[in-house]
């Protein structure tokens, strides 16, 4: 195939932007039930497309969930993703980052003719012997860490934590409106000819708890410092939300402006469930937990070129499946020896066929959690008690079925058993970075 014939072929694909919320609830999204504030760029982006009411995270932590997405396979399966998350210490560590030599959704773009861009959080290793470079983005622009200040970029550690590229660079404004800003400049810069594989992924609307209306441009690091120690409010996360919202509705504009909106398959999702300010209603638990208050999370679908409008979708997802769903549209696949966990969505989204019943695991370190999801069933193990819910009967987890039906929890119990000894096996604690939950402000 000639060099010319090449370049039609990718330009044929799809565009794609993954745009990846950070601690969002369930129900922190108008079209999702928040009634507080209102959301209306991603509201739009559901009628223009699907959204799905039963999508989950790969895990309650966001590390875990972002190997997830950028390898389209369970996060246990590297050492990496077992930390409950990477932490400051850890940082360093050679087995502390994503192989760079693994297979990956922005590397097999890359190679199939994408301009490929990180823009925003990414959280999978520290530099020099990791970083997005390293794994198939062209461009990098945001942080390298978990978090970092809205106005002092100062992140893990205390250390500032900003980059363009592998180079740290001194930013000035409020960290989502920077990453919404570039990603839509992103967006008009892409020459018109190669198609955009573009990851959006915000640090809003995490901890540190800040907003612009609050934060006095004399006075950014104080109260930085002080939203972080008061723990912040209802109405400054609300502004988070709001101001992620309209930033979103900034990258929709550019893709409609540059003419790349028609074939531009769209995906939002959150790396995990809510935490103190999220709207979680109607599920219980949030972050760090694997009841579905910590795993349940908003996911919308758009793609006008293929996907039907203002539908709602009530298939079980996981965040790997979105990976999948890429690569299916742009035509591709991870190579045999690293296969996809994820299932593609494009049978669901393009004519409504049923990607099929879904068994789901998920595992954490911390309080030995255990979870698996078939059909209506979820197991459920914290610590030393298991539990069974039929999900459809009692969505807020409340009845434990356990003693009723004790087929069904043993059967599900040795389904994760099976799973589990497929993956790496657990550190042992003394190879864990304890995490300080008050700093967390839980």
């Amino acid at each position: 195939m000639s060099a010319e014939s090449a370049a039609a072929g990718a330009r044929q694909r799809p565009d794609i932007v993954m745009i990846v919320a950070d601690d969002l609830g369930y129900a922190d999204l108008s079209c999702f039930g928040q009634t507080d504030f209102e959301t209306p760029h991603l509201d739009r982006l559901a009628r223009e497309g699907v959204r799905f009411t039963q999508a989950y995270a790969n895990a309650p932590l966001c590390t875990n969930t972002r190997v997830a997405l950028i390898t389209g396979r369970y996060q246990y399966r590297f050492t990496l993703g077992l930390t409950e998350p990477l932490r400051y210490p850890m940082r360093h560590r050679p087995d502390m980052g994503l192989p760079p030599e693994h297979a990956t959704l922005p590397g097999l773009l890359r190679d199939a003719g994408y301009a490929t861009a990180l823009v925003g959080k990414w959280h999978l290793g520290a530099l020099p012997r990791f970083g997005p470079l390293k794994s198939g983005y062209d461009s990098f622009y945001g942080i390298m860490g978990g978090y970092t200040g809205y106005f002092t970029h100062l992140g893990d550690g205390g250390g500032h934590d900003f980059y363009e590229g592998e180079t740290e660079i001194d930013a000035h404004g409020y960290v989502t409106d920077l990453l919404s800003d570039r990603a839509a400049q992103t967006i008009r810069d892409t020459p018109a000819e190669q198609p955009l594989f573009l990851s959006l992924h915000y640090t809003a609307p995490h901890w540190p708890w800040s907003s612009p209306s609050v934060e006095a441009a004399a006075r950014v690091r104080e109260a930085d410092l002080k939203q972080a120690h008061d723990g912040g409010s209802p109405r400054i996360y609300a502004e988070m939300v709001t101001v992620m919202d309209a930033g979103i509705g900034r990258v929709l504009d550019a893709l409609r402006q540059s003419g790349r909106d028609g074939n531009a398959l769209v995906m939002f999702t959150s790396d995990n469930g809510g935490e103190r300010f999220s709207k979680i209603w109607p599920f219980v638990g949030r972050k760090r937990d694997l009841l579905e208050g910590g795993l349940r999370v908003p996911q919308i679908v758009r793609w006008p070129a293929a996907v039907a409008p203002a539908r709602v979708s009530d298939q079980v997802t996981i965040s790997m499946d979105l990976t999948a769903t890429a690569l299916d549209a742009a035509g591709l696949a991870m190579p045999a020896h690293t296969p996809l966990d994820g299932v593609s969505l494009l049978p669901q989204l393009t004519d409504g066929a049923a990607t099929g019943e879904r068994t789901l695991f998920w595992r954490m370190k911390e309080r030995g959690q255990q979870a698996v999801r078939q059909g209506n069933w979820k197991y459920l193990k914290v610590e030393q008690a298991e539990f069974l819910f039929d999900l459809d009967y009692d969505w807020r987890e409340r009845t434990n079925f356990a003693a009723a039906q004790p087929d069904k929890l043993a059967d599900l119990r040795a389904q994760w058993e099976r799973w589990a000894a497929g993956m790496l096996p657990m550190p042992e604690e003394s190879a864990l970075v304890t995490v300080d939950l008050s700093r967390m402000l839980w």
